[in-house]
């Protein structure tokens, strides 16, 4: 029904997480609208961003360079090392600016159905990472969700002969929710993590 190149254009389009058929044909007609060098302009800054980005040799996240920013920031509490899911994740915690250690990004979580297992995500190196370096403290931040949760119970036990503080974030009610509209999970996690106020 289109041409070769518009369709080529629909069905690479529709390889991205969150895009359906119909979003990808919405977005496909529209990059055919834009003027050409906007066009370009985006396509280039999709080649140049696959090109010059690689993963962080210390912490996986997403570097320029064989490190990142943040673990080349000697200001950073060394001792202390937040582990995530995904780079996106650090983006989240750095909005916050209540972090100021490293971080460790496993690029995904234990999902035996899919068949990730420790060997798919960067567990290896974060237990060798763990060696080599004094820390004190292993935060746990994967998402709690089952598998987020599976993933921080087995890094943890991992951790535990080693002496190293290991914590998991706090999780229940967000600010300006309803009691009425917590589901019981939340709610037992939220009275399970009270602090004196």
């Amino acid at each position: 029904m289109y041409t070769q190149s518009v369709q080529a254009l629909i069905d690479e389009l529709g390889k991205l997480p969150g895009i359906g058929p119909k979003s990808a044909q919405r977005v496909a007609f529209y990059l055919l609208k834009i003027d050409k060098t906007d066009a370009l302009r985006l396509a280039d800054a999709i080649t140049l961003a696959r090109l010059n980005s690689t993963w962080c040799r210390t912490c996986f996240n997403i570097a320029d360079s064989e490190t990142c920013d943040i673990c080349l920031d000697l200001k950073r509490d060394q001792s202390t090392i937040c582990v995530v899911e995904e780079p996106k994740d650090i983006v989240a915690i750095e909005k916050t600016r209540e972090y100021k250690g490293l971080y460790h990004v496993l690029q995904g979580c234990l999902n035996p159905i899919d068949g990730v297992g420790p060997e798919q995500i960067r567990v290896r190196e974060l237990l060798t990472r763990l060696g080599n370096e004094t820390v004190k403290e292993v935060i746990l931040c994967t998402n709690p969700n089952l598998e987020g949760e599976a993933t921080a119970m087995y890094i943890s036990r991992l951790l535990a002969p080693t002496g190293i503080s290991v914590t998991r974030i706090a999780s229940g009610l967000p600010v300006g929710g309803d009691l009425e509209y917590a589901d019981e999970l939340t709610l037992g996690r939220a009275l399970e993590g009270r602090r004196p106020v």
